[in-house]
């Protein structure tokens, strides 16, 4: 009789990044077994980032929203991809200018790295998520990307769940005035590995010790492969387990939730 070959689970790590939307909450209510899984990554003094390819709420905000469902986190362990287009804008052209089209999570972001939000002659034109896109900032944009501004967006998501069902998001936006230009958007929030690489900095840890936790194939676990770190799918978002085959890359681990992720 043939011997079966255990397959380990994962180990614990170092450090943790965490995709929040399907892993962490699932719209107004946290996921069975996420706050246990915080809280022992807390006691033990884990480090860790709550992420989020969402532009419109600062830390500060996304603190508070997880307040309300009972989870306690503190303001320092949330990364979002209009902090990771900030850090993008000053790494290129540090106390420059933009253009900007979306909420206080993007200018917020971008006021603290010294930029100058203007609709005059900008470096670059910044495109985000709002709940109010405007036919005359669009407009706008696309007369100032046509002149030469830089354009650049937080996150290539077309479309994301609303009050009323599905709509437009970011990557959408981005495809309109790409069309009205010819000129494409560069893309900062996942799948692009630069976010995760930010992210890392921000955490002040290396890939090698940190592990990725998202819902989705496309994009947090290409992302964190592409970022060198281990990839852990969790089956309480978007991606299926049936659906991994269909991709040409694996996680390095798949489990039912976050509560099964030991730490």
């Amino acid at each position: 009789m043939k011997k079966q070959t255990r397959v380990p689970g994962p180990t614990p790590a170092k450090s943790y990044i965490i995709d929040m939307d399907g892993v962490i909450i699932a719209g107004n209510t946290l996921i069975p077994g996420a706050k246990d899984f915080i809280s022992r990554l807390i006691g033990r003094r884990s480090k860790f980032l709550i992420l989020t390819n969402n532009p419109i709420y600062t830390p500060l905000d996304l603190q508070h929203r997880l307040q309300t469902l009972g989870l306690d986190i503190p303001v320092e362990c949330f990364y979002t991809s209009a902090m990771a287009t900030a850090q993008f804008l000053d790494s290129q052209r540090p106390k420059g200018t933009a253009f900007v089209i979306g909420e206080s999570g993007l200018t917020s972001a971008l006021h603290e790295i010294g930029y100058i939000l203007t609709d005059h002659n900008p470096d670059y034109v910044v495109l985000g998520e709002t709940t109010s896109y405007s036919f005359d900032k669009i407009a706008q944009s696309v007369r100032l990307v046509a002149a030469g501004a830089r354009f650049v967006a937080t996150n290539p998501d077309v479309s994301g769940p609303g009050k009323e069902g599905l709509e437009p998001a970011c990557g959408a936006m981005a495809a309109l005035i790409q069309a009205a230009t010819g000129v494409a958007p560069y893309f900062i929030g996942k799948p692009n590995p630069l976010m995760m690489r930010t992210a890392l900095r921000y955490l002040g840890e290396h890939s090698e010790n940190t592990t990725m936790v998202g819902d989705r194939m496309d994009t947090d676990i290409v992302s964190g492969i592409e970022s060198g770190m281990q990839t852990i799918l969790v089956l309480t978002g978007v991606t299926k387990r049936e659906d991994v085959e269909r991709f040409p890359y694996r996680p390095t681990h798949i489990l039912p939730s976050v509560a099964e992720i030991k730490v």
